[in-house]
């Protein structure tokens, strides 16, 4: 089955303050770093957590306006979540596989790896939409702090402290990419109006599931260049060089604002020729969008 969208490529511009983009389990939360450099790091597996939560929220404004933004899809489709807590695995490992396709959102847009005994892994598959690592353009400072609570939360404490459990980000200016696989749509069942969900729900990752360590995490830009084949028409490292950020004076150093890096805001004309569309997403005007 051939599928019905064009290769793409995306990068992401996150501008991070004060703020913790990707707490690491393994260091008390801390904001995750490359050990070698420094540099921040923001999972790939995070940020598709905060695509699934906008989706899961069945009352969320975002949810609704996505799905009345974008155009329906042929046939019967739904939009759950195969990534959820509570789900009930026997009953999804007894599905067809049709209705499993058609079932989840995100098992089609960015695979899944769902296994059962009974149903020998016939689920799995890869994700038409991969997403790298975000990595910050320079070195981050992490600040810590002591958080203290008025009314103590042990027994015989009239007032508490959690040392050192406020660790952020001070500034960080991130580049996260992302690559559509129209390869991979026809195992999964993914279509261009599920690529299209996606690119409504990636300028509001941050800002609608915001919370008290990550207040202030915003997606500057969002590109996302459409190629004019399902095969591709220009590299993708060609493109992510040319919208890359880079830090104008002591590029190793960490930054205090963003007003310290060149952004670019335009593909070379030879790079945009070789394109059937280029657009930043944050700004794409949608129908039905204000519903």
């Amino acid at each position: 089955m051939s599928a019905s969208f064009n290769r793409g490529t995306g990068l992401l511009v996150i501008n991070v303050v004060n703020s913790n983009p990707n707490g690491d389990p393994d260091g008390e939360s801390e904001p995750r770093t490359f050990e070698g450099d420094g540099r921040g790091l923001i999972s790939p597996v995070s940020f598709k957590r905060k695509l699934r939560d906008l989706m899961e929220n069945d009352a969320g404004d975002v949810r609704k306006t996505a799905l009345a933004a974008v155009e329906k899809p042929a046939g019967a489709r739904s939009f759950g979540i195969l990534e959820s807590r509570g789900r009930d695995r026997k009953a999804i490992s007894a599905m067809l596989l049709d209705d499993f396709r058609a079932a989840y959102w995100d098992g089609r847009v960015f695979g899944n790896t769902f296994v059962e005994e009974k149903d020998k892994g016939r689920f799995i598959t890869t994700g038409v939409v991969q997403i790298g690592p975000g990595v910050s353009v320079a070195r981050i400072d992490v600040v810590r702090l002591t958080l203290t609570n008025k009314q103590g939360v042990q027994e015989g404490k009239d007032r508490g402290m959690a040392p050192l459990a406020f660790r952020v980000v001070r500034h960080g200016v991130y580049a996260m990419p992302f690559f559509v696989n129209p390869s991979a749509a026809g195992k999964s069942g993914c279509d261009a109006h599920d690529i299209d969900l996606m690119k409504f729900l990636i300028p509001h990752a941050y800002a609608h599931t915001a919370s008290g360590i990550r207040p202030q995490v915003e997606i500057v830009h969002a590109w996302y260049a459409e190629h004019k084949s399902a095969l591709g028409s220009c590299p993708d490292s060609l493109i992510l060089s040319a919208l890359k950020p880079k830090k104008r004076v002591d590029p190793e150093e960490p930054s205090r604002d963003i007003d310290e890096y060149d952004i670019p805001t335009r593909l070379p004309d030879e790079l945009r020729a070789s394109l059937a569309s280029f657009e930043d997403i944050c700004t794409k005007e949608w129908p039905l969008a204000a519903a």
